[in-house]
């Protein structure tokens, strides 16, 4: 077996090899002899079924097994030739030629390496910012929304009409058609006047409404409402007017405060005021990092350094880029790349430019972190996985099992690291 390993440059390996077709039975023989040990065969000891039976029975079988073990080989010897590491080794095997003889199989296949180079100087490449200030009046603002949530409805004391941001307790029956449907009756249910929660028309036609009136309210259900029984329907609800109720706002003292700052040693007033500002200034701060500074250091730092790129890497974040552009296209523009290798070449060579500088600031933010022992467990991962499920409604446990089933669990571990060696450069 002839075995020749060039080193291309120093992220990428090609391993060119010529397998005789000798070597692959002797191979197939090897395999045969061992199989007779293991299978049973009827007319045959257990143990001692010859390798030519062996091979008539499961001679395809033994071709492809023979072949993979022999690829395996080369690899190895290529990879011993060269020196390689398996820790720095990326990816699977890329075959550039796989060609069969009739003196055996010719073999090219390209190996790609995890770059190795000293991110020295990266501090050079943060860019400068100012800290965000915060006005008495965002803070004043955001702390009149807090005391507000807090505040309780309770029922008005003199009787009025009902009015817009009023809290309106009603019973309500609907029908179309002088039929009542599924979710068209309620009793106590609680509607506050302007929230937009029921079909449009409907709040509105309630102001004016006294406690104990009784009115009648006629809408149209939207085109596109999510019940398509219901859809584009006329409905007449008759509505009766229970209780109006108005949000009593208290007034902030150091009582409301430690309700507030729930947990906090000593909590007051004031630094109730304090823990609302810090707040604010996260929020915009964390408005300027991904507006502005996390991509002018991703900038930064793809310009600064220049070295070798694993090609399967490139192509695969080429992959990855010309499937989200294919989401957005029609079935027409889809169609258009069908049998259209031309085509879809120059939509991949569109995407080379920025899927390089991806895979580029990748291993940089990856060396980085090691410098910086910036690291992130897989709890970590599974913790803000979950958080951030639960902020959407969704099944943490089916979020993580999809994560998991698209192998997507990487480059979220990958986003935390990056943010998390940013935070740190940046001093946020």
């Amino acid at each position: 077996m002839e075995v020749v390993a060039k080193q291309i440059d120093d992220a990428n390996v090609v391993i060119e090899a010529k397998i005789t077709k000798e070597e692959i039975e002797k191979k197939i023989d090897q395999l045969a002899k061992g199989a007779g040990k293991q299978v049973k065969v009827a007319g045959f000891r257990k143990g001692k079924v010859p390798a030519h039976v062996v091979k008539q029975m499961h001679g395809e079988k033994l071709g492809q097994d023979a072949e993979g073990a022999m690829v395996r080989e080369v690899l190895d010897a290529g990879s011993n030739e060269l020196a390689l590491k398996p820790e720095n080794i990326l990816g699977q095997p890329v075959f550039l030629k796989y060609n069969r003889t009739d003196d055996g199989i010719e073999l090219e296949i390209e190996i790609s390496l995890r770059p190795l180079f000293d991110p020295e100087g990266y501090a050079d490449a943060v860019p400068s910012y100012e800290q965000p200030a915060v006005e008495e009046s965002e803070r004043d603002e955001r702390l009149s929304g807090l005391i507000a949530a807090q505040a309780p409805y309770e029922t008005i004391k003199r009787k009025r009409a009902l009015k817009k941001e009023d809290m309106a307790v009603i019973d309500f029956v609907g029908t179309i058609d002088g039929v009542e449907f599924a979710g068209g009756k309620a009793e106590g249910f609680n509607l506050k006047i302007g929230s937009g929660q029921f079909i449009p028309g409907f709040e509105e036609q309630m102001i004016g409404m006294k406690i104990g009136e009784e009115r009648a309210v006629t809408v149209s259900f939207p085109e596109a409402y999510h019940a398509k029984d219901l859809a584009g329907k006329e409905a007449l609800f008759q509505v009766k007017l229970n209780d109006i109720q108005v949000k009593t706002v208290p007034e902030l003292d150091d009582a409301l405060a430690a309700k507030l700052l729930r947990g906090e040693e000593n909590p007051s007033v004031e630094l109730l005021k304090e823990r609302v500002a810090d707040q604010i200034k996260q929020e915009k701060l964390s408005k300027i990092y991904n507006d502005e500074l996390k991509p002018k250091l991703v900038e930064a730092l793809v310009a600064k350094y220049d070295f070798a790129l694993p090609k399967n890497i490139v192509e695969q974040e080429i992959d990855v880029k010309v499937n989200e552009k294919a989401k957005t296209m029609t079935k027409e523009e889809l169609d258009g790349y069908k049998e259209n290798p031309e085509k879809i070449n120059a939509l991949r060579e569109e995407h080379r430019g920025d899927a390089t500088d991806s895979v580029k600031a990748t291993f940089i933010v990856d060396a980085i972190a090691r410098k910086e022992s910036i690291v992130v467990s897989d709890d970590e991962v599974s913790q803000a996985i979950y958080y951030e499920s639960m902020m959407n409604g969704q099944d943490p446990q089916q979020v993580i099992k999809y994560y998991q089933e698209k192998n997507l669990l990487p480059a979220i571990k990958m986003g935390m690291i990056e943010d998390k060696l940013f935070a740190k450069l940046l001093g946020l």
